[in-house]
C-alpha cells in the first residue's frame, strides 16, 4: 500500500465520521468552545492574555460569527489554538468547524502556526568622543541656564526677614529690664537696621553667612517701639515688610514703706534713759528715730500734745537726733535711745529708696529714780574719785584711778554722787540721762556734788 492510498483512507474515514456527527444532534462550536471556556473558569480578557488571541476574535468564534474574523486560515489556527487551552480536540474543533461552515469535502490544508517573533538581544552602551561632547554641552548649558535663572529671581526677589526673638510682636518685660536682645534671620550678609522710637540712631547689624542676626537694644520704661528693616546688600533691595516689635517696660508703683513699732508703747514709762526702739519694717531702706523733749514730768505739756518741742515754763526744748537705726534682712530694726527725765515725743520714720516715708509716733515718760551718773574724760587723762551717798566708790576706792583718754564710768546712787577729777576742764558728765558737758574750762582739781532734782554744785570736800 502506497502513501497515496494511505492519504485516501485517511480522508474517506474523516469524511465518515463527519457523517455520522452531522447525524447526531449535538452542541454546535460555538456553544461548545462557550462551554468549555465557562468550565475552565476564565473570562476573555484573561483567555486573551494566555493565548495572545484578541478578545473580539475569541468572542466572534463563541459566537459563530466567522465573517468578524481576518480570514479562514487564520480563523483556523484561533480555532486550534483555542481549543488546545480549552481542553479540546484541535482535530475534531477544526472538522466541526468546516462542517457547521458547509465545506464536508475540503482537502485538509495545513495549520499555520505563526511563530512568536524572538526578542532582539539590546543593544550595549557605546560612547562616542561627539556623544560626549555633546553631552558635556548639554550639561554645561543647564547648568548655566540655571544659574540665570536663579540670578534673576534673586535680582527679581527682595530679601526675607523675620524675628524669631521675642516670638511675639508684643511683650511685656519685668520692671527692672533695662536692654534686651532682638534675633531673626535674613539673607546672607543683609544690613539689619532697627529703627527706635526716640532714638536719634538706629541699630545696625549684618546678618551672617547663615543669615542669622542679633542686636541688643536699650529699653526706657512703658512701651518701646521697633522698626526692623534688612536690605540685600547685593542688589540693593530692601525686604517687602518692615517688621513692628513692642516691647513694654512697666512703671514702678512706688509704695511709701510699711511700719509698726513694738516699742516703745504710747505713754510708757521709764526710770531710766535707755529707751529701747524696736519693730519692723518693708520696702524701707533706712529708719530714723527722733526724740523731742515736751517737758517735765507732771508738767502741763501732756505726753499726748501735739509733735513739736511745746516745753514747759522755764524748760529747754531738747531735741535728741535723728538716729539711725540699722534694718535688718527681715525688716526688723532695733537701737537703743538714751533720754534724760522729762516727757518726750517719739517719731519713728521709715524711708523708701524712692523717697517715699511713713512716721510712727510715740509719747514716753522718763522719771529717774535716784541718781545715774556718767563720767566720761575727754582730751587727755584725768585722775578721778567718787562717793556714792556718802561712801567711796568700789570702782575709785579712797585713792583714785587715772582715767585715761575716752575712758568712762558709772556711778549709782539713792541721793548724791560727789566727783572728784584731777583735771576739771577734760571731764565731762551725764546726769540721768541729759548731757551736762564739762562743767569748768580749767584745767585744776575740783569737786562736784549731783542730788538731782537740784543742779550740779561744786564744793571743797569730797
Amino acid at each position: 500500500m502506497t502513501a497515496r492510498d494511505d492519504v485516501r483512507r485517511s480522508r474517506a474515514e474523516a469524511r465518515d465520521a463527519d457523517r455520522a456527527y452531522a447525524s447526531e444532534a449535538g452542541p454546535s462550536l460555538p456553544e461548545r468552545l462557550l462551554a468549555a471556556r465557562e468550565r475552565k473558569g476564565v473570562d476573555l480578557f484573561r483567555a486573551e492574555r494566555d493565548t495572545k488571541i484578541r478578545a473580539r476574535y475569541l468572542d466572534a468564534l463563541e459566537r459563530g460569527e466567522y465573517a468578524e474574523l481576518p480570514g479562514a486560515v487564520y480563523t483556523k489556527g484561533f480555532l486550534r489554538n483555542y481549543a488546545l487551552y480549552l481542553g479540546l480536540d484541535p482535530e475534531e474543533v477544526t472538522r466541526q468547524w468546516k462542517r457547521e461552515r458547509g465545506d464536508l469535502v475540503i482537502p485538509a490544508e495545513p495549520v499555520l502556526n505563526v511563530p512568536r517573533p524572538l526578542d532582539a538581544p539590546r543593544a550595549g552602551l557605546t560612547f562616542s568622543p561627539v556623544l560626549i561632547v555633546a553631552a558635556l554641552l548639554t550639561v554645561l548649558i543647564s547648568v548655566f541656564a540655571i544659574y540665570i535663572g536663579v540670578q534673576l529671581v534673586r535680582f527679581a526677589k527682595p530679601p526675607t526677614l523675620a524675628v524669631t526673638t521675642p516670638a511675639q510682636a508684643v511683650i511685656d518685660v519685668p520692671e527692672d529690664t533695662t536692654s534686651f536682645t532682638l534675633k531673626g534671620t535674613s539673607v546672607a550678609g543683609a544690613s539689619v537696621t532697627i529703627t527706635a522710637a526716640g532714638r536719634d540712631q538706629p541699630y545696625r547689624v549684618n546678618a551672617s553667612s547663615d543669615g542669622q542676626w542679633s542686636a541688643d537694644v536699650d529699653l526706657r520704661r512703658g512701651r518701646n517701639e521697633f522698626a526692623v528693616d534688612a536690605v540685600d546688600p547685593d542688589t540693593g533691595k530692601r525686604a517687602e515688610l518692615t517688621v513692628k516689635i513692642f516691647i513694654t517696660v512697666p512703671f514702678v508703683v512706688i509704695e511709701a514703706p510699711r511700719l509698726s513699732v513694738d516699742s516703745p508703747a504710747e505713754g510708757s514709762e521709764f526710770q531710766n534713759g535707755a529707751i529701747p526702739v524696736h519693730g519692723t519694717t518693708s520696702n524701707a531702706a533706712t529708719v530714723s528715730v527722733t526724740a523731742t523733749r515736751l517737758g517735765d514730768p507732771g508738767s502741763s505739756a501732756a505726753p499726748t500734745s501735739a509733735p513739736g518741742p511745746s516745753a514747759s515754763p522755764g524748760a529747754s526744748p531738747v531735741t535728741v537726733g535723728p538716729v539711725t537705726a540699722p534694718v535688718a534682712d527681715d525688716g526688723s530694726f532695733d537701737t537703743p535711745l538714751d533720754l534724760a527725765t522729762g516727757n518726750w515725743q517719739i517719731v519713728v520714720t521709715a524711708a523708701s529708696r524712692d523717697g517715699k516715708l511713713a512716721s510712727i509716733t510715740r509719747h514716753v515718760t522718763v522719771a529717774y529714780l535716784g541718781v545715774t551718773l556718767v563720767v566720761r574724760v575727754q582730751g587727755g587723762s584725768s585722775w578721778i574719785s567718787a562717793k556714792v551717798d556718802g561712801k567711796y566708790d568700789p570702782q575709785t576706792t579712797a585713792t583714785g584711778i587715772l582715767v585715761h583718754q575716752g575712758e568712762t564710768l558709772t556711778f549709782t546712787a539713792k541721793i548724791s554722787i560727789r566727783i572728784r577729777t584731777g583735771i576739771s576742764g577734760i571731764t565731762y558728765f551725764t546726769l540721768n540721762g541729759q548731757d551736762l558737758g564739762r562743767l569748768s574750762t580749767k584745767y585744776v582739781t575740783e569737786t562736784w556734788v549731783f542730788s538731782p532734782p537740784d543742779p550740779p554744785v561744786k564744793t571743797d570736800k569730797l
